[in-house]
Order: structure tokens, then C-alpha cells, then sequence
């Protein structure tokens, strides 16, 4: 797994966790919901500058969105 796929996960889960859809996401992060969904498939990835918007509308670290997973191989045992 790499850490796009990484993103996705944790991207899904914290958006998740703050009961957000993707289009109130987008609206927060002034970003697209279709480019939303797309970073959350890892379809794409998303630049650094992109990483802090999400972060900021999110109200976490942009490490936060990259931090190893219990799904991901960069996971500590």
C-alpha cells in the first residue's frame, strides 16, 4: 500500500469520524467533491498544498491524514 492509498483510508475515516459528507468537505476545503471522492478512491493524489486544505477543513495535522494505519505496511507493530 502506498501512502496515496494511505491518505485515502485515513482521509475516509477522520471525514467519517467528523460525521462530514464529501460535498461539506469540499465546500470547507474549497475544494471539488468529485476531487473528494477521487483522493478518497486514490484515484488521485493530492498535492501538499491540497494535504492542508483537507487538513485545515478537517481541523487535524496534515500528518494526520498520512500517519501509518493498521491497513498499511508503513504500520508499527
Amino acid at each position: 500500500m502506498d501512502l496515496k492509498e494511505v491518505m485515502a483510508i485515513n482521509l475516509r475515516r477522520i471525514r467519517h469520524d467528523r460525521q462530514m459528507t464529501q460535498e461539506e468537505l469540499a465546500y470547507s476545503s474549497g475544494l471539488s467533491a468529485r476531487y473528494i471522492g477521487a483522493i478518497e478512491r486514490a484515484d488521485k493524489s493530492a498535492s501538499v498544498t491540497v494535504l492542508g486544505k483537507i487538513a485545515a477543513a478537517l481541523k487535524v495535522a496534515p500528518g494526520d491524514l498520512l500517519a501509518p494505519t493498521n491497513r498499511s505496511p508503513f504500520a508499527r507493530s
